[in-house]
């Protein structure tokens, strides 16, 4: 459980076996029955998720059940985890008080604005929205004009907004590196110590996603910027907003962004050997942006799908009086020397390691070092004490906004481009 000043409450075992039956805080009366959440997805998304609400501490939630527009997907997966399946999203919500919805990002504007209306609270996996042609069958991501992408995303974005206005139900952004306790770390270090954050250097890269749909625009709403470069990206807008908040009780946010993207494995002269993913239809493998802020401070991120030997996951932050590295994955709490590959054939070892032969670093806990059990244990207290999350909306239409404006950006050579 992540430590003060995270805001997060003390619900002891006692408390939670008894329902909790109208305790009071200075916040006022909070829930007394189980959070009741249903996961909307079927896939490499739902199955992380299902780990972190499962992890849950103090807080009593019940999972209880499963939609997918797959079926085969869905029925197996509530069969594994002994949920219910649900045929339709409106069936689940009736029976929920919380959507978790893992869904590619094309239909997170339509279903969180479904659910909110239907007065249930919302998680929505990153991105949390973006563009995706409007469903144009000759859409594609790497000719269309990127000021209409922003346009569009940042009404999608209003949108989700409005309708979370409406029903005064709260949107749980699920940006995991934001709850990492290495961030969180650096959080602490920052307020305590009235650090001025002078410059970060971010980066997630590896060798290419798990998801079917990665790879079209109008699924994923963009390539390496939006699908990896969204996590250090939040991250080091959320310190920013930690900073400002903690010094005046105003957020500090992003003003202006320049960036570059390339498509390097579909480049005629690349040489596949087979190691990277390369089926990508019109998006980016690489992307990197400069990013100003309110104050002139500046982060530089860079995500790729061009990294191999596992998951490149870091923030260093550089301060006017500490300097922090940040490393999410890979770490060396353990090392090991494995001499022949089949040894290891039923052992994980870290994500998107090539080989588990010779000298590696096997993740201990890597949901834990990547922050998805914090995460979650947020965002269902959120709902408990009804409080905001850590990652909430705000957070989101900020990345938002950095991400679409960075496509302006690197549309027009890498030239500084405002951010909405």
């Amino acid at each position: 459980m992540l430590r003060e000043p995270l805001r997060f409450a003390t619900i002891t075992a006692e408390n939670a076996k008894m329902g909790c039956r109208k305790i009071l805080i200075a916040q006022g009366e909070l829930m007394t029955e189980a959070v009741r959440v249903g996961i909307v997805g079927a896939r490499f998304a739902a199955r992380f998720h299902w780990e972190g609400l499962n992890r849950v501490h103090g807080v009593p939630v019940q999972v209880v059940g499963v939609m997918s527009k797959t079926a085969e997907a869905r029925d197996a997966f509530a069969q594994e985890k002994k949920i219910r399946a649900f045929a339709t999203f409106a069936e689940l919500c009736e029976v929920v008080d919380i959507v978790d919805l893992c869904t590619p990002p094309s239909s997170h504007e339509q279903l969180a604005v479904q659910a909110l209306s239907m007065q249930k609270h919302v998680i929505i996996e990153k991105p949390f929205t973006g563009y995706f042609g409007g469903g144009a069958a000759d859409f594609r991501g790497d000719t269309f004009p990127k000021k209409k992408m922003l346009d569009e995303a940042m009404k999608s974005c209003e949108r989700i907004l409005r309708a979370a206005d409406s029903s005064d139900k709260k949107v749980c952004y699920a940006e995991n590196w934001v709850y990492a306790p290495a961030i969180q770390k650096e959080r602490e270090i920052v307020t305590k110590s009235g650090a001025q954050i002078l410059w970060m250097r971010g980066d997630q890269s590896h060798s290419g996603s798990h998801s079917p749909y990665y790879g079209s625009w109008k699924f994923s709403g963009g390539g390496s910027l939006v699908g990896k470069g969204c996590h250090p990206l939040s991250a080091a807008l959320y310190l920013k907003r930690v900073e400002g908040e903690s010094r005046n009780g105003v957020p500090i946010r992003p003003v202006t962004v320049s960036a570059r993207t390339h498509e390097i494995t579909r480049l005629p002269g690349y040489r596949d050997e087979g190691f990277l993913r390369t089926s990508y239809n019109d998006i980016e493998d690489y992307a990197q942006v400069h990013v100003k802020f309110s104050d002139g401070t500046v982060a530089d991120i860079f995500a790729s799908e061009l990294v191999l030997g596992g998951v490149q996951n870091s923030l260093e932050v550089v301060c006017n009086n500490h300097r922090t590295r940040c490393n999410l994955n890979p770490i060396d709490a353990l090392e090991t020397f494995n001499p022949r590959e089949d040894l290891f054939q039923e052992v994980y070892v870290v994500e998107k390691t090539g080989t588990k032969q010779g000298w590696s670093h096997p993740a201990p806990d890597e949901s834990w070092q990547h922050g998805y059990p914090q995460e979650f244990q947020d965002f269902m207290e959120s709902l408990w004490l009804n409080r905001e999350p850590l990652s909430g909306i705000a957070l989101a239409r900020d990345t938002t906004a950095v991400l679409y404006a960075g496509y302006v950006s690197a549309e027009l050579g890498g030239a500084e481009t405002e951010i909405p």
